[in-house]
């Protein structure tokens, strides 16, 4: 086991009611390998049942929030299996952030990218800093944002959408905020984070998960609704021609052989 693997890729600490937990596998960027997923599922539970905790802020180490899937790892398995159990696992931890009685916020200074999108589309709140960047890369891999579209489309406005889903386009943490994918654009992520956390605190528990609820009670319909279909497409699509070229792409670090 090398030293990245040894340690937790996930920090749990829970400071003045809420739990803190830190994606801290910047290795591979914060990608959502089996390890990390599993240790965020943990703190998720955790923090849902620790009557100490108010809330739950989502943060990182390094230059990178989240990579979305482990793509090297993804590789090392056969496609249709890897590609369920990736989808299986999106599900739970969309579903898992949509559905705590806790608030969850999300403090972001770094790169957002694919899975990591449509993480912080399912947060409460999200604060990011002016070194954060956004992206929904899929479409250059032969993919498209199947599993995550379920937490993003209700969040950004439709134009936007649509430019993004599409293009993969790079943009920031202002643009984020105009289109509604984040909450507040901030010059000083952690003290706008420190501010919300005060603000929540002023609500009792039982309030705070009520109002969560109404908030997100249609969001969670979709989400169960269509969260089947959307994997099976989504699984359906690993080891096509084009994701193949796609991803064989992206490791040579080349364009793939559509790009013009």
């Amino acid at each position: 086991m090398s030293d990245s693997e040894a340690g937790p890729y996930v920090r749990y600490e829970v400071v003045d009611g809420f739990a803190t937990l830190t994606f801290d596998s910047p290795h591979n960027r914060n990608a959502l390998s089996s390890k990390l997923v599993r240790e965020l599922l943990a703190g998720l539970a955790a923090a849902n049942t620790d009557p100490a905790v108010r809330g739950i802020v989502l943060t990182h180490t390094g230059d990178t929030f989240c990579a979305g899937a482990d793509l090297k790892e993804a590789s090392t398995a056969d496609p249709a299996t890897a590609a369920d159990q990736r989808t299986r696992v999106m599900i739970d931890v969309l579903r898992g952030i949509l559905a705590s009685p806790k608030p969850v916020l999300a403090r972001i200074d770094g790169n957002v990218r694919a899975g990591g999108m449509g993480i912080i589309g399912a947060c409460d709140l999200v604060v990011a800093g002016p070194e954060s960047s956004f992206a929904l890369t899929e479409v250059r891999i032969g993919m498209a944002p199947f599993m995550i579209s379920l937490t993003l489309v209700p969040r950004m406005d439709q134009r936007s959408a649509s430019r993004y889903f599409l293009t993969g386009e790079k943009f920031n943490a202002v643009t984020a905020q105009e289109i509604g994918l984040i909450t507040v654009a901030a010059a000083d992520v952690a003290a706008e984070v420190k501010r919300l956390c005060g603000e929540l605190r002023k609500g009792s528990p039982q309030g705070l998960a009520e109002s969560k609820r109404l908030v997100n009670a249609a969001l969670l319909a979709r989400f169960d609704a269509e969260a089947e279909e959307l994997a099976q497409r989504s699984a359906g699509f690993f080891g096509t021609p084009e994701v193949i070229e796609g991803m064989t792409a992206f490791f040579q670090k080349r364009p793939p052989s559509w790009a013009q």
